[in-house]
């Protein structure tokens, strides 16, 4: 038997996260078993509230990571705190708000979904991905069937290099890793030696126009003429980018990993 889970790139800007139900339902996804959403620009392109929280978890998503920004909307700090379908980085400090792992029971299947923030180029600067990873994995060992890891990383080394880690470690039973922060859908979808699903980068749902998501005379402002500029979401259709993989349920190894796209609106 298999499972098939969704990993979904950045969510940028209120429309998309309201756009995500169509995007997922309406025919150019395949339908899957399990749905992990990187939520954390949803809010206007920084952060995450708990309004927006509850419509990308109505639109199907089973679990929502987030990465940098997840403390920009300083509202989530308490609705974080009651549930265990958000997630903010675990290598937050343990008195953080929330919790940076959930391990979500699906159709018989324990599935363990981490989030982690990366190091290198990163702000704020937090404890060893690496170490904290696999202090979590050993300590819930026997408590899942398999692990999912979105990396929320600048640096595409470091996330391969975290990728290649826990490959190895076959022990760990991580069955597909992830990053996400760029915006950027990468093409190096593959298995690794160890049976690892993995991609340096999911890319993003949200506006196509633009730069990142944002508008792109916002960006030209600060890049071009090194002034300052406020950020605001751009416009134009919403794309879907994200990575489906197949699990074998006898091994917590994948089988498949397909890239998919889809896109709503104008």
């Amino acid at each position: 038997m298999s499972m098939t889970v969704l990993a979904v790139g950045d969510i940028v800007g209120d429309r998309a996260a309201s756009d995500l139900h169509a995007l997922l339902h309406g025919g150019a996804i395949p339908h899957v078993d399990f749905i992990v959403v990187n939520g954390e620009n949803a809010a206007a392109g920084r952060g995450l509230t708990p309004s927006l929280a509850r419509t990308i978890l109505d639109a199907g998503a089973d679990v929502i990571t987030s990465g940098n920004h997840i403390w920009d909307k300083i509202e989530i700090k308490d609705y974080i705190d009651g549930t265990d379908s958000v997630l903010r980085p675990a290598n937050y400090p343990d008195a953080s708000p929330g919790i940076g792992y959930t391990i979500k029971k699906v159709a018989g299947w324990r599935i363990l979904v981490l989030n982690v923030l990366g190091v290198g180029f990163m702000d704020p600067p937090l404890a060893c991905p690496f170490v904290i990873t696999e202090r979590i994995l050993r300590r819930e060992l026997q408590n899942y069937d398999f692990a999912l890891i979105d990396i929320h990383a600048e640096s595409t080394g470091e996330k391969l290099a975290f990728a290649r880690y826990f490959d190895s470690l076959r022990e760990l039973r991580v069955a597909a890793i992830w990053g996400t922060h760029t915006h950027i859908p990468t093409s190096d979808v593959r298995i690794l030696p160890g049976g690892t699903g993995f991609v340096t980068d999911l890319g993003m749902t949200g506006p196509q126009d633009g730069v990142l998501g944002i508008k792109t005379e916002n960006i030209l402002t600060f890049l071009r003429d090194k002034m300052p500029s406020r950020f605001s979401v751009s416009d134009g259709e919403t794309v879907l980018e994200g990575v489906v993989f197949t699990i074998d349920e006898a091994t917590a190894q994948t089988k498949k990993a397909v890239r998919v796209t889809a896109s709503f609106g104008a």
